[in-house]
């Protein structure tokens, strides 16, 4: 008799399929470091053009200081419930302020209408205070390029029931 090995069966993504799901998912996780250098994770609504990941929000935000003070970040999407489901791509690399007059702004405004239109809640229907909140402030964009590294794995490649 012969011994067999098992066959290792791989759950890592390869960079296609990692950005494919990337591109598929509704939140990202977004890893700034503040001052201290403690990070902090914040969901972020985005959209990927030219395997850049792209996220709006004001000026104000504390994610803009940070991102202003150290470039450093990370990235990171996620999905399952049951271990066999779990899935993942994590990504590090840099992230960047653009303002107004960055001509990719457009094509951003575009992608995330497109994106995300249907999850929005209409301003007419925010409470004052909340549409004050948002109205304030102009927006800013943050721009995460990812270096070469991506940590990836989907647990369904494993085949179990």
């Amino acid at each position: 008799m012969v011994d067999e090995k098992p066959k290792r069966v791989s759950i890592r993504l390869s960079a296609d399929e990692a950005w494919a799901v990337i591109e598929g998912s509704h939140t990202g996780i977004l890893t700034t470091l503040r001052r201290d250098g403690v990070p902090m994770s914040l969901p972020v609504w985005f959209v990927v053009i030219d395997r850049l990941i792209y996220s709006r929000t004001r000026t104000t935000a504390k994610k803009v200081a940070r991102a202003a003070n150290d470039t450093r970040a990370g990235f990171l999407v996620e999905s399952g419930e049951r271990w066999v489901e779990l899935r993942a791509v994590h990504l590090t690399g840099r992230v960047d302020v653009l303002h107004g007059d960055d001509p990719v702004i457009p094509s951003i405004e575009a992608a995330l209408t497109e994106k995300y239109s249907s999850f929005r809640t209409p301003r007419a229907q925010m409470p004052d205070a909340t549409r004050g909140h948002y109205e304030r402030d102009p927006n800013a964009y943050l721009r995460f390029t990812p270096d070469e590294r991506i940590v990836s794995w989907d647990n369904d490649r494993l085949g179990l029931p």
